[in-house]
């Protein structure tokens, strides 16, 4: 079946190519907000918004008045514009805020629809040139379009999205509740438990050190500047960090079931509690549980939801009584209809199970957890 997939790479321009990725990257941003300026004004005007075929007439009558954005490659511009029609898209449907403005300080990029190509190592971009690539995995699939872009570190990456036929699993009978959590970030109804990582915990510290340094330099100076390079650098290694546990316990998931039952949590009302807002940020449920789905439909695993308000907790798996008082801070409790110790978490996860399986039952026999932590580790 075909799939879109993402290919990142690590490039390393030289200076030359520095000088014109920047002025890339700074006619796309200055296209992007021009219209998205345009866009507001017009809707204040006439209550009518603009669309993409009208801002991209307008973006022709701009290159004449502004010959400087004709120095740069025009697809690159267009794409801009389809990136902000994209970006209304999503927000009338919901599915994200209102567009912003983009900032010079951020992360910069610019996308190539085609002209780009590859060779020995490096990757060729239109009106930049041949750059020197890091091909760290092999590119599989036609490419559709290309990604440059610049972190706040100062390091550059291609994203390469391709069309490519990823194929299904062989079925192994597997089906497993998990119970997303802080102390443990993941635990199953085999009863195995993995800690939670706590990357942004484990780094405060220095973060606080690095963001103290920065405060004390003077505006517009190069130390300030090193400064800030140093504390996006930390920023990155923390975000790199659960980035890379995220994926590795996800596929390991995809691997090993052929049916994942998880709860559907309203992570966007738990982290208003400002007691929990870091920790629960720090934990990335979203963007676990969006690569847990996505890694789903491409190796055939099924990813079921259960509602949040089910009793997942306060329910025992075995016999059903319910725990009316079950507190925060109760990790076990006991039956009061069998007598049975319960582990809060385990019992969840089992219920999660027991609500959304569709005819697998297997247990999987577990062997060395994923990330090689102990199943009675706890997080640190």
């Amino acid at each position: 079946m075909l799939q879109m997939k993402a290919y990142k790479y690590r490039i390393y321009p030289n200076s030359e190519a520095r000088e014109k990725l920047a002025k890339q990257f700074g006619c796309v941003r200055f296209v992007y907000n021009y219209f998205l300026n345009e866009r507001i004004a017009h809707y204040e005007k006439t209550g009518k918004g603009l669309t993409y075929n009208q801002t991209a007439g307008m973006l022709t009558d701009l290159k004449k008045k502004l010959t400087w954005l004709k120095e740069v490659h025009s697809q690159a511009l267009q794409a801009s514009l389809g990136d902000l029609d994209a970006a209304y898209a999503n927000f009338f449907a919901g599915r994200a805020k209102f567009p912003n403005f983009k900032n010079k300080r951020g992360k910069q990029s610019c996308r190539y629809p085609q002209g780009f190509k590859f060779q020995d190592g490096y990757t060729y971009l239109p009106k930049i040139g041949w750059i020197k690539t890091i091909f760290h995995k092999q590119l599989h699939g036609t490419p559709r379009n290309l990604t440059v872009s610049k972190t706040k570190s100062g390091k550059y990456f291609i994203s390469v999205i391709v069309e490519e036929d990823v194929f299904p699993y062989e079925s192994v009978n597997r089906s497993v509740g998990i119970d997303l959590g802080l102390k443990d970030f993941l635990v199953t109804s085999d009863g195995h438990k993995i800690p939670a990582p706590k990357y942004l915990r484990r780094a405060e510290q220095k973060l606080k050190r690095l963001q103290r340094q920065l405060s004390r330099k003077q505006k517009g100076s190069e130390n300030r500047e090193k400064a800030r390079k140093q504390l996006a650098i930390q920023h990155e290694k923390v975000a790199n960090q659960r980035k890379d546990f995220q994926h590795k316990l996800s596929k390991w998931l995809i691997d090993n079931y052929d049916f994942v039952a998880l709860e559907n949590l309203n992570i966007k009302g738990m982290v208003k509690n400002h007691k929990l807002a870091k920790s629960i940020s720090d934990a990335g449920w979203g963007e676990f549980v969006r690569q847990l789905t996505y890694k789903g439909s491409w190796y055939g695993s099924e990813i079921s939801k259960i509602d949040r308000f089910y009793p997942s907790s306060k329910r025992h798996f075995a016999c059903g009584w319910i725990k009316q008082d079950l507190a925060l801070s109760d990790r076990e409790w006991v039956c009061e209809n069998c007598g049975e110790i319960v582990d809060r978490d385990v019992n969840a996860a089992k219920n999660i199970l027991n609500f959304t399986t569709v005819g697998m039952t297997e247990s999987y026999a577990w062997g060395d957890l994923p990330l090689g932590e102990s199943e009675n580790q706890e997080a640190s």
